[in-house]
């Protein structure tokens, strides 16, 4: 990695822009948090890819019209979002889950640029409104300040990387540009249309990625898997990835939507059309998951299940619910201990008690502040004596963290999960519907990340503390701001209020 210096620098400049544009309560703080973010994210990509291979952007033709229409993209989408800030968390939804192919002279990389490009139109429409005198609500402090802290310890950890290009990469593509995000949607207005929307939005991309599943399946094809297309030769069954890289990933997509919709099934019980409606596609949506053979979404599918059931259940059948897990959990063990006589725990669980190992043999090098981020299959595969640390990552994101960021960036992750938890509570006590919701969101993702990891690089998880921040700062302002000022803008296009 080139520039390594200014890497450093642009990671200490993303950690102030972080703190800015999630505490400080006035106007001009975010204006310059959000400047120092793209500062940071420039320094970062310059270090990553190079200046002879960052030229090319500005003398090919094919960066200059990567460029060109990125930028054109960002400003047509600023000029709408400036007439419609409420429809901002709807299009960084739309735009979350596509990675796309990019080749930048010896470089090769999925990037999540309709996100990006949503992301960096959303804050020109953000800063235009606060320019023109605008005061949105900032972040609560009961999440901002867990957030500031743990981004800032995230990027200070570069200075002391073990792998300082998977370090840039994570702040670069994932930490710094989220974060901007999660400040633009703790800002943006809650119209009443929002959550339908949301939920429009969730089924509709899923449903997409599990026809794309099912028809993969049939026809044994895939998209951006050469691994698994070798893995598939050697197993009785055939995994698919939709339109993503990994199963996991793909299945992690389709427990999302599912989590809501029984949301609004168990808990919010509309008419008979909805329910049935609901039904359908859920049952669509498992159809897909099935194919994934993804062990971690189903884990987190059937974890989020069981909880959306207790709470949207009587006091009998939460009763009921609970003895039957606990019989299903014996049961399960006994199963379980029978299979596993006389094997390996290494075998029994496909390599991930391996993966604990080495994972905690990183965190003994450096217990305090970690190896850095990043830094996590570097440190365990030199520990564990490999050379390549590509199958050594932990696959749980709490080991990642304690690893990577030691016990003190552990204690801010704790905080941090905590907060999020309390926040979802409050927010369910304002908007019970939407709140349980959100919260099944974070379950699955929180379940998920302990078997498959990337919680952090999933904007999923940074876009639900962005709506529970906006749920929270508005909650004490819902019941006089019944009535629109005359002046406002339109909260949404009439298709989206309708």
């Amino acid at each position: 990695m080139e520039h390594t210096d200014v890497a450093q620098i642009a990671a200490l400049v993303g950690a102030l822009g972080a703190v800015l544009v999630l505490i400080p309560r006035g106007g001009a703080f975010p204006l310059l948090g959000f400047g120092l973010l793209g500062v940071a994210i420039g320094g970062l990509a310059l270090s990553l890819i190079g200046g002879d291979d960052l030229r090319l952007l500005v003398t090919e033709p094919a960066g200059i019209a990567l460029v060109g229409v990125g930028t054109m993209l960002a400003l047509v989408g600023a000029a709408a979002l400036v007439r419609y800030p409420a429809a901002t968390p709807v299009a960084l939804l739309a735009a979350a889950p596509f990675r796309v192919p990019v080749e930048l002279g010896s470089e090769e990389a999925f990037l999540l640029l309709p996100l990006y490009i949503v992301i960096a139109a959303s804050v020109f429409a953000l800063a235009y409104r606060i320019v023109r005198g605008e005061r949105p609500p900032p972040p609560p402090f009961l999440l901002s300040l867990p957030l500031a802290t743990f981004v800032t310890l995230t990027a200070a950890s570069f200075l002391w990387t073990w792998d300082e290009r998977a370090g840039a990469i994570a702040l670069a593509f994932f930490v710094f540009p989220f974060v901007a995000g999660l400040a633009v949607v703790a800002r943006a207005p809650l119209a009443g249309w929002l959550p339908r929307a949301l939920l429009v939005t969730l089924v509709a991309l899923g449903t997409a990625f599990a026809a794309i599943g099912i028809w993969q399946a049939q026809t044994r094809t895939l998209f951006f898997a050469r691994d698994l297309e070798v893995a598939n030769a050697y197993t009785s069954f055939f995994r698919v990835t939709s339109l993503f890289k990994d199963p996991s990933l793909y299945g992690r997509y389709l427990v999302i939507p599912i989590a809501v919709l029984l949301v609004a099934i168990l808990v919010r019980r509309g008419r008979s059309a909805d329910w049935i409606a609901a039904t359908a596609f859920v049952a669509f949506l498992f159809w897909g998951l099935y194919y994934s053979y993804s062990q971690s979404s189903f884990v987190a599918l059937f974890v989020v299940t069981f909880g959306i059931a207790l709470v949207g259940s009587d006091r009998r059948t939460r009763i009921v619910l609970v003895a039957c897990a606990l019989v299903a959990t014996i049961v399960a063990a006994g199963v379980a201990g029978a299979a596993t006589d006389g094997r390996s725990a290494r075998d029994v669980t496909s390599g991930r008690s391996r993966l604990v190992e080495i994972t905690f043999d990183a965190f003994k090098e450096r217990p305090v502040a970690g190896v850095g981020i990043g830094g996590q299959p570097q440190a365990s595969a030199e520990a564990a004596g490999r050379r390549s640390p590509r199958r050594s990552a932990s696959h749980t994101t709490p080991l990642t963290v304690l690893a990577e960021l030691g016990v003190v960036g552990f204690a801010a992750y704790l905080w941090l999960v905590g907060a999020v938890g309390w926040a979802l509570v409050l927010v369910t006590r304002v908007q019970r519907a939407f709140g349980i919701a959100l919260a099944a969101v974070a379950v699955a993702l929180f379940v998920h990340s302990l078997l498959y990891a990337g919680l952090f690089e999933d904007p999923l998880t940074w876009g639900l503390v962005g709506l529970a921040s906006a749920a929270l700062a508005r909650a004490p302002a819902r019941r006089t701001a019944e009535e629109p000022a005359a002046d406002a803008p339109p909260a949404a296009p009439g298709l989206l209020a309708h």
